[in-house]
């Protein structure tokens, strides 16, 4: 596979999976703690969080500690409710983006937010209530949040994700189709392309010239099919088991990763949204080993 080690890197989400199938920042264990094990496990980047109270340079320094380099982040938004929350979204994404700025991280993804009781997250994966009223709505929130992201130099990659209004692969086309490849990118999840019964990779092939990055996942191909034909919630389809580490599900990685440009030059993000191993350090290992065997010094 086309994986080259020096662009490789984790978003160690193994620690924040919750009981109850979604996301808890707080029971991530201490930055250098989780540093420590992705050093252990011979994975040398991870998806850059600053923390709040550390300034770029003071992460940065922090990483370096441990051989660790930043990779691309991750900025989140929703349909505003009135100009305030626009302005709260705006603020954040220009935040992120001079923290990456700062970090020397050239591409930041973008994606629609979600939250525990939204329309997509209870019916999720098949484009629950699409309405295109709503949908270009969506896009042309992503455009504006793009746009002030590249003001910073920082190139905004657009991230489909299930449980939002913008999760299946029409939906992602329409977004990429109607806005300008100098305004967004493209940052495609295999793994939440997949599980909304999408192609990611003839996406990544169709959009080659706007990928800037990739997230690497696996999951249980079946599972999905049977939660989507069942209306399963999104909780309940991921602790029913729909994830796994690289390699130890069935999802197409090495076609996905194959159909990336020759001369690709982005990132690569291994994310594991909920380990199927014992403890989050056994499945960050376990991804360890999948990159030792596949990517390429």
């Amino acid at each position: 596979m086309k994986i080259r080690q020096d662009r490789l890197a984790i978003n160690p989400l193994q620690w924040v999976a919750s009981a109850d199938g979604w996301i808890d920042p707080t029971l991530a264990p201490s930055l250098d703690r989780q540093l420590e094990v992705i050093r252990d496990a011979g994975i040398t980047a991870l998806h850059s969080a600053v923390p709040g109270d550390m300034t770029p340079g003071a992460y940065a320094a922090r990483l370096a500690d441990h051989g660790i380099s930043p990779a691309p982040g991750y900025i989140p938004v929703r349909l505003p409710g009135d100009e305030a929350e626009l302005r709260t979204f705006r603020d954040n994404a220009a935040r992120v983006a001079e923290q990456h700025a700062a970090l020397g991280v050239p591409t930041v993804f973008l994606a629609m937010g979600m939250a525990k009781d939204a329309e997509r997250v209870v019916r999720p994966a098949v484009g629950h209530l699409a309405d295109r009223d709503r949908l270009e709505r969506v896009r042309d929130l992503l455009a504006e949040i793009a746009g002030v992201i590249r003001t910073h130099g920082i190139t905004p990659a657009f991230h489909p994700h299930v449980g939002t209004w913008a999760e299946t692969e029409e939906e992602t086309r329409f977004v990429l189709d109607t806005v300008d490849a100098s305004v967004l990118g493209f940052g495609p999840d295999m793994g939440h392309l997949a599980w909304a019964g999408g192609d990611a990779a003839q996406l990544v092939r169709d959009y080659a010239d706007r990928v800037a990055s990739v997230h690497i996942k696996d999951l249980d191909l079946g599972l999905a099919a049977q939660a989507r034909e069942a209306g399963w919630d999104y909780r309940k389809t991921v602790l029913a088991g729909l994830w796994s580490e690289p390699g130890h599900g069935n999802a197409d990685i090495e076609g996905f990763v194959g159909a990336l440009p020759d001369d690709f030059d982005g990132w690569l993000i291994i994310e594991v949204d909920r380990g199927a191993r014992p403890s989050p350090e056994e499945s960050v290992r376990l991804c360890g080993e999948w990159a030792t065997r596949h990517a390429r010094p």
